[in-house]
């Protein structure tokens, strides 16, 4: 080897080496699991083999509870990441977190970086836009509900995929008459069956547009209207017509082991079903109560955006606003919706997935994006901002689990969960005051 060939191959590792020490870290905390968990991966590796300036570490920090909880402890300690993944019932928290956060909106105009807010999804953003219209986070994973069918199985019972809560009856008796061990489950109850369920048929869940309007909200969920449906759903416990699975996605094995024939939870379990489920399945929208509205409003979102936390430097925010345009290219977002089922967070990315002929090769993932965009959001289906929401998810899920026990009826069980919910309201006012 010549001197010329050592000094240049010592030239190019110095200077990789240098290049390498000048880039700016930056510190991304997220919730996905598994193989969403490689995704984000990708997603960030492809974005730090894009440029030289920035890299993108991605840490898995544990389910959504798990990751926004240590995000606030680290930021105590001035120990926080730049951006963390938070979901959707954790924006009130997250809004009151005075001074912790830096509002993705002002971040990426004092960057510099082209921004653009009529390119989102209206349904999508608007959760998480403050009163003025500002956008506190940037959509990352966001999904709504929807009705899952085996198709093999509604077909040899003779039925079609539902579209109303008769229909849904109907069906499942016919699977379990036909051999099915059950007929209906679903996940994540409170965002199914009282969040999505409210929205759905335009009914109100607490006063104050659902929180958007101030702090000082109460729980109305504990109506007539929820506790009649919810009354018959346990009703159908009775001949295993429906089977309660668990909370959040803990039934997806009574679907996809073929046990359950319906399955009603996130769009954005399509990437698992698909690999697991070994059986034609589809998607539809969720049923209409026709005792209740005559056709329905628009569901709402659940999964989580990407909140900046302050007390960083504008190096690693500049880099940090090029990472969230690059996340929210048409490209990445198409990519991440048609492989985990999460819609698409701009237009842009919904109409390039069209163009990839997507819809037409995975008939009904679109489901997800028809029922958001199905009506102009009203103040009873634009979403919820209840504070402390998280640990009152917990407490719904103690009182509907009580109703499916037989130890409650319905307005037994929503009308503790509404008082206890309540208390927990107002605990949140007076910290966030």
């Amino acid at each position: 080897m010549s001197w010329r060939t050592i000094f240049f191959s010592t030239a190019v590792l110095t200077v990789s080496a240098g290049m390498s020490l000048a880039q700016t870290e930056i510190n991304w905390w997220h919730a996905m699991g598994g193989t969403n968990g490689e995704r984000v991966d990708k997603i960030a590796a492809d974005f730090n083999a894009s440029q030289p300036d920035y890299k993108i570490v991605p840490s898995f920090k544990g389910n959504y509870t798990e990751t926004m909880t240590a995000a606030v402890a680290a930021f105590r300690a001035k120990e926080h990441p730049h951006l963390v993944q938070v979901f959707e019932v954790g924006t009130a928290t997250m809004m009151a977190a005075k001074g912790a956060i830096y509002p993705v909106e002002q971040l990426m105009s004092d960057a510099g970086e082209a921004f653009d807010k009529s390119d989102y999804l209206p349904a999508v953003i608007s959760y998480y836009q403050t009163p003025e219209g500002e956008l506190l986070s940037m959509p990352f994973n966001s999904s709504t509900p929807v009705l899952w069918y085996n198709a093999d199985a509604l077909s040899a019972a003779g039925v079609e995929p539902p579209q109303t809560w008769d229909e849904v009856k109907v069906a499942a008796k016919a699977l379990v008459d036909n051999g099915m061990e059950c007929g209906l489950s679903f996940g994540w109850q409170s965002w199914v069956m009282i969040e999505n369920y409210s929205a759905w048929h335009n009914l109100e869940m607490g006063t104050k547009e659902n929180g958007f309007a101030g702090f000082d909200t109460e729980f109305t969920f504990n109506n007539d209207t929820v506790a009649a449906r919810l009354d018959d759903v346990a009703a159908m416990s009775e001949g295993n017509l429906f089977k309660y699975g668990g909370r959040r996605g803990d039934s997806l094995p009574l679907f996809t082991s073929g046990e359950c024939g319906m399955w009603m939870n996130s769009s954005a379990y399509y990437g698992s079903i698909k690999s697991q489920a070994d059986f034609a399945f589809g998607q539809t929208m969720l049923p209409l109560d026709t005792a209740v509205a005559d056709a329905p409003q628009n569901s709402i979102i659940g999964g989580a955006t990407l909140w900046a936390l302050a007390g960083h430097d504008d190096d690693a925010y500049k880099g940090l606003a090029k990472f969230l345009t690059y996340m929210s290219s048409a490209e990445v977002q198409a990519w991440w919706h048609q492989e985990t089922g999460y819609v698409p967070i701009t237009t842009a990315a919904y109409h390039l997935s069209q163009e990839q002929g997507f819809y037409d090769s995975n008939p009904g993932t679109d489901t997800a994006i028809k029922q958001l965009s199905l009506n102009a959001p009203t103040p009873n289906s634009r979403g919820l901002r209840f504070g402390n929401f998280v640990q009152v998810r917990d407490v719904i899920n103690e009182e509907l689990e009580a109703l499916w026990a037989g130890n409650k009826t319905a307005t037994q069980a929503l009308n503790t969960a509404a008082e206890r919910g309540n208390a927990l309201l107002r605990k949140f006012e007076r910290t966030a005051n």
